[in-house]
């Protein structure tokens, strides 16, 4: 797992949440995601949204794609697909992913590094491996994270941010031994590169064999921490996390600014998780605003829905060559 790696030991270390009067979030639900098949056939794992966890607001969707070792000819993409009204992250850990879209951004995401798109008012994109990884195959391990946007910022102006893989900021546990990569947002008084619409943090933690993770975490904020591979638990209670597992933390209760998250990664990992625990841990402040969403589209009525469309049809989210028009991707339909 080539995304981001260093010694922990040299890193600054984040504050451990205080002994006394912190209040740390017990596990409130355990999803394990759903498999189900994407642009042009690749397959994902979906914790949310699903019939156990319709959203994680202000989050949308998250896929998790691999990890897997395709052959020659085996990696594919997404045909050219528009968007409104949210953002997509997507966060390459090995491997790498192309990206163009309507507005001229986009590039080569590699091992590390993340792609953060805000569609806003309106984009069209087209996500494909590299030449290279279609003819000689390899390893390919990914995520791609929706946000939802606040009603005043849907119709913001397309942006393309391009977090390269050295941008992250790179923290220590408290006690030094596991690593924490900051992609957006602040935990402990540090702060990751992502500039985002809506308050978040993003974390992909790996958390030593037999350590203990605490992260201060706002007390406005949802958490949720997400195995991308080994096995640990989540919580004070220590309820059991595997690959491809998700699990949400009750809200707060507490009267000061910040609560605790809790993870524990098991005393053995296996082979695939040799150097740890492997977990994204997300949290967001809740837009708590009506959500309208069908295929591509994400708004907060049915008529800005049927206004999308519209748009969409007569040319409003940028061009692309004619000969790769697009349509909508097996995912957007299912989000009906």
């Amino acid at each position: 797992m080539p995304a981001v790696l260093a010694d922990p030991m040299t890193l600054p270390r984040l504050p451990r949440p205080g002994r006394e009067g912190t209040d740390w979030r017990r596990v409130a639900k355990v999803v394990t995601a759903e498999r189900h098949l994407e642009g042009e056939g690749f397959q994902v794992r979906r914790p949310f949204p699903s019939v156990n966890l319709a959203m994680a607001d202000p989050f949308l969707l998250l896929d998790h794609m691999g990890a897997v070792e395709y052959a020659p000819g085996e990696a594919m993409g997404t045909p050219w697909h528009p968007h409104r009204g949210f953002e997509t992250v997507t966060y390459i850990i090995d491997g790498a992913f192309q990206h163009r879209d309507t507005t001229g951004g986009g590039g080569l995401i590699a091992d590390g590094a993340t792609q953060w798109m805000t569609a806003g008012a309106g984009i069209q994109h087209i996500e494909q491996p590299p030449p290279e990884l279609v003819a000689k195959g390899g390893l390919f391990h990914g995520v791609q994270l929706w946000v939802n946007l606040p009603r005043a910022e849907k119709w913001a102006k397309p942006r393309y941010q391009d977090i390269r893989a050295g941008d992250v900021k790179l923290l220590s546990s408290d006690d030094g031994s596991s690593l924490v990569r900051v992609i957006a947002g602040r935990v402990g008084g540090f702060d990751g590169p992502g500039v985002t619409h809506t308050p978040i943090t993003y974390l992909h933690a790996t958390i030593a064999p037999g350590a203990r993770l605490t992260l201060p975490w706002p007390r406005d904020f949802n958490a949720v921490a997400y195995v991308l591979s080994g096995r640990g638990t989540a919580g004070v209670e220590e309820i059991g996390l595997d690959e491809g597992q998700l699990a949400a933390f009750a809200g707060s209760h507490h009267r000061g600014e910040t609560d605790g998250l809790m993870l524990r990664a098991a005393d053995t990992q296996p082979t695939a998780s040799k150097n740890g625990w492997e977990v994204l841990v997300l949290g967001g402040m809740p837009l708590r605003e009506p959500v309208a969403r069908y295929g591509p589209f994400v708004m907060n009525t049915r008529d800005e829905i049927v206004q999308a469309f519209e748009d969409f049809q007569a040319g409003r989210m940028g061009t692309i060559p004619a000969e790769k028009l697009p349509h909508l991707s097996e995912r957007d339909e299912n989000l009906s």
